[in-house]
């Protein structure tokens, strides 16, 4: 039986062991998560995550469903605008990320439901929710596209998915973000969470992913009648905006 192969970064491996290797990255990185996010981006994912809750528009009594939700950014942002008669459930498929974000929630004074969950196979209802997010979570998934018929499938007619990911960065910025990711971002890694390689896989990974047309025209395969992409930071960043039909 020929092995079905995938990326893990640079390197093709068995697309079974992915998440496992994907699971191991972020059960070392989930402690020094968000210090590491703000040396990376400079802090600027806070910027990025805050347009993302303005482009997703949500509302008093919406149903949000945070994917990849890791440390609760965006759920921590959304819950503050569904209001009573809204919902927000915080899911990620690793258990230390969800952990970390749940305190994290908690501490701020926000309890929500959160679930350890796989994107490919989600747990919930058809027609479900007013709106899902997946903030750089899309580009650690197996299947892109089974991931992305599962957003389609729970959401409601006419519902909202947002995803922010790393993208194809302009050309005059390449040499000089290729410079940052593989000669300081691993030593940042190694120095502030002793944990060199894992970081070296997020760079490798991001190179991997689906640039903005690409991954727009994934979206409209998945079901998703009308598909706009915003380009941030120099395309370092990009915002998808999918509704369902």
């Amino acid at each position: 039986m020929s092995m079905v192969s995938t990326h893990f970064g640079f390197e093709s491996v068995d697309a079974a062991a992915k998440a496992a290797r994907v699971r191991g990255v972020f059960d070392s990185v989930a402690p020094k998560y968000d210090l590491m996010n703000d040396l990376m981006s400079l802090g600027l994912h806070r910027a990025w995550k805050a347009y993302t809750v303005l482009v997703a528009d949500v509302r008093e009594g919406h149903k949000v469903l945070d994917i990849a939700g890791g440390t609760g950014d965006l759920a921590l942002a959304f819950s503050k605008k569904v209001g009573k008669s809204g919902q927000v459930v915080h899911t990620d498929i690793n258990q230390a990320m969800l952990r970390t974000g749940r305190d994290r929630l908690l501490d701020a004074g926000v309890a929500v439901p959160t679930l350890v969950c796989d994107a490919e196979k989600l747990p919930f209802a058809t027609n479900h929710f007013d709106v899902v997010s997946v903030a750089f979570g899309l580009r650690n998934m197996t299947d892109k596209d089974a991931a992305l018929a599962e957003m389609n499938r729970v959401l409601k007619p006419g519902g909202k998915l947002l995803v922010l990911e790393f993208s194809k960065v302009a050309k005059p910025l390449e040499k000089a973000y290729d410079w940052y990711s593989f000669k300081i971002l691993p030593n940042l890694g190694k120095l502030v969470a002793g944990d060199d390689s894992s970081y070296r896989y997020l760079a490798e990974s991001i190179r991997m992913h689906p640039g903005q047309a690409e991954l727009k025209a994934m979206m409209l395969k998945g079901g998703f009648g009308h598909v706009d992409y915003h380009n941030l930071t120099g395309g370092m960043v990009a915002l998808h905006a999918g509704i369902k039909c």
